[in-house]
């Protein structure tokens, strides 16, 4: 029985590490071929958000607006094909990331990933929380994960905290050869 359960053991912690590392090549990947291409990837929209409600249906039209571009550009940013250049403007503090982001560019897993969100909700004018699903081929192999997106620059963009955490899990959950940025506190 105790070798059962370490076999099991085992198959969780090499499919927990194969997620990891597609997780890892996805986010940090981005297609080389993409890099010099003129388009393919999806356009981030930069709608600002509703700063003030002056009716009820012009805030539901300000927050469907606010879901929609945060889903256009949270789908671009995990998207291989979405130059690296690009994505870095689609991450919160992106030119702190952007060796990072360079590092894996034209990573062969990378250019089978991609994210679906699933559910957005907009908390205030400046943050909202996504739910989404990392896929591989069309296949989900991370369900139901939670992040932020803030609004920057003009532009609804992937929570560097987010981000962070995805690197977290694909290091084991260490932070210690993480970008410093992902170890200062909140």
């Amino acid at each position: 029985m105790v070798g059962d359960h370490r076999k099991l053991e085992n198959v969780w912690v090499n499919t927990r590490r194969f997620v990891s590392a597609v997780l890892l090549a996805f986010t940090l990947g981005g297609g080389l071929a993409a890099c010099g291409s003129g388009g393919g990837g999806p356009t981030p929209s930069t709608t600002p958000p509703t700063s003030a409600a002056p009716s009820t249906s012009s805030a539901s039209s300000g927050v469907a607006a606010d879901v929609s571009a945060i889903t256009a550009n949270w789908t671009a940013f995990f998207n291989a094909k979405t130059p690296t250049s690009q994505r870095v403007n689609l991450l919160q503090n992106g030119q702190t990331f952007a060796s990072v982001l360079q590092a894996q560019a034209g990573s062969s897993l990378a250019s089978q990933a991609s994210a679906k969100v699933t559910k957005v909700t907009v908390i205030t004018t400046a943050q909202a929380a996504v739910t989404y699903d990392i896929l591989v081929a069309g296949q989900p192999v991370l369900s139901n994960q939670s992040g932020t997106a803030v609004y920057q620059d003009g532009t609804w963009k992937v929570g560097d905290a987010s981000f962070c955490g995805l690197l977290t899990l694909e290091n084991s959950g260490s932070t210690s050869s993480l970008p410093a940025a992902c170890k200062s506190p909140a």
